[in-house]
C-alpha cells in the first residue's frame, strides 16, 4: 500500500516541478535584453579617433593617463605573449597611438 502511495507522490512532485521549471524558462526567455551589446562590424581601413576611442573603450576625448591606462587594461587582456591575437594587438597599439597624437597615418602592419 505504501509503494503505490509514494509512487503517486513522486509523480506529482514531478509534475510540479516541470510546470515551474517550464514557467521559469519562458520567463527567462521573455526577459528584456539587459546584456551589454557588443559594435557590428570590421575594423575601418583607416583608423579615425572615434574607432580608436572604442577600441580602449574611452571617450575621444579622454586625458592622456586615462588612455595609458585603458590601453595598458586592454593588453593585458589581448597581448600575443597571453594568448592574444598579434592583430588585435596591433589595433590596440595603433588605437593609443592615434589618441595621443603620435600617429602618422599609415595604419596597422596587417
Amino acid at each position: 500500500m505504501a509503494s503505490p502511495l509514494m509512487a503517486g507522490i513522486a509523480v506529482a512532485a514531478t509534475a510540479y516541478a516541470g510546470k515551474y521549471g517550464i514557467q521559469a524558462w519562458q520567463a527567462f526567455k521573455a526577459r528584456p535584453a539587459t546584456m551589454r551589446k557588443f559594435y557590428e562590424g570590421g575594423f575601418l581601413p583607416t583608423m579615425t579617433r572615434r574607432e580608436a576611442a572604442q577600441i580602449l573603450g574611452v571617450r575621444e576625448r579622454t586625458p592622456m593617463d586615462k588612455v595609458k591606462e585603458a590601453h595598458r587594461r586592454v593588453m593585458v587582456a589581448n597581448h600575443p605573449d597571453a594568448g592574444g591575437s598579434h592583430y588585435i594587438a596591433s589595433k590596440v597599439n595603433e588605437a593609443k597611438e592615434m589618441l595621443l597624437g603620435k600617429t602618422k597615418g599609415g595604419g596597422s602592419a596587417f
